[in-house]
């Protein structure tokens, strides 16, 4: 393929600095992504290579995230890259526009990608929304956000979080304190997402109210749950029948997400992973969602969607049949 010249102009209004990145590192994505060189010249880019139409068009699309008030970053430049090359556009997915709910200091959360704006929609819609997906992808976050926007708009009177203490075992008798104080490190990840949304003292005075309750799974059991959010994190550690026991405490006015990444489950071995289950005896059910995240919807530091794709890449090439849980 023969290389091509392009042109593209670069508005007054856009601010070079943000467009650019430090010591053009913005750019620098771009020409190693495309193998593209890029050429600057007063008010204009000059973009030489093979594939500078596929470039021009991230180029606009990050000079509409800059025109929109957004800020860029490498997370996000790569992410504009792969909307681009499956013919899609972070503008017009409209993903900025879309308001979860404000932090305690007034930050407004947003979904980050299209897969994650479609996870919140889903919620929206649906009485039960399974989240599923590697990690990084924003599973947990968005669906505490989103029940934090649901009791603040009194669509429900009690958010609650659970998650299975797998990995305790029988270790559990061996830390120090009562019951809650052993199984409170478990716990920790959806502590820290309220106190990143609701603050410290925000979230602990909810707690205390018991408008917001942090428990094992295994204290769902015999529980039926009206006007409540309910989030089951880390689901593919429960059993078949822990997943069953959980669906069926859901009441009236009540809304439940569940959360998982299949390529994490550590049951024992020969125990199947109650969301690997869940998703194969449920697809049938119509008022029920499925919404799978993937390595383009990671939202940490851009190793971690490389380590997810070099563990997916490594494992494909070299099944281990014996340790999968996932058939």
């Amino acid at each position: 393929m023969q290389n091509e010249e392009m042109k593209l102009q670069v508005s007054e209004s856009i601010d070079r600095g943000e467009l650019f990145g430090s010591l053009d590192s913005n750019l620098k994505i771009i020409e190693e992504y495309f193998g593209i060189t890029i050429i600057q010249r007063d008010n204009e880019l000059i973009l030489k290579g093979e594939k500078v139409i596929e470039a021009q068009k991230v180029i606009a699309e990050m000079m509409s995230i800059i025109s929109m008030g957004e800020k860029l970053d490498t997370q996000k430049i790569n992410y504009v890259i792969a909307l681009c090359e499956n013919g899609m556009s972070y503008k017009e997915s409209k993903i900025n526009k879309d308001i979860i709910c404000f932090t305690h200091k007034g930050k407004p959360l947003k979904p980050k990608t299209i897969g994650q704006k479609d996870y919140v929609n889903s919620i929206r819609k649906k009485d039960i929304v399974f989240g599923v997906g590697p990690a990084g992808t924003g599973k947990t976050y968005i669906a505490v956000a989103m029940a934090i926007s649901a009791f603040k708009n009194k669509e429900v009177q009690k958010i609650i979080l659970a998650r299975p203490a797998v990995e305790a075992g029988e270790r559990l008798g061996f830390l120090p304190g009562d019951l809650q104080e052993k199984v409170d490190p478990y716990l920790r990840p959806l502590y820290d997402a309220l106190y990143d949304i609701l603050g410290r003292e925000g979230a602990l005075r909810l707690k205390e109210k018991e408008v917001i309750e942090v428990v094992p799974l295994a204290y769902m059991r015999g529980r039926t749950l009206d006007n409540s959010f309910i989030i089951l994190d880390e689901a593919q550690n429960t059993t078949k029948e822990q997943m069953k026991m959980f669906l069926t405490r859901l009441g009236f006015g009540s809304k439940a997400v569940i959360t998982g990444d299949i390529t994490q489950i550590d049951l024992p071995r020969g125990k199947k992973s109650g969301l690997v289950d869940a998703i194969n005896v449920l697809k049938p059910v119509k008022d029920i969602d499925f919404c799978y995240l993937k390595d383009v919807d990671v939202v940490r530091h851009e190793l971690v969607k490389k380590i997810i794709n070099a563990y997916e890449k490594y494992y494909n090439e070299n099944p281990e049949p014996e340790d999968r849980n996932l058939e």
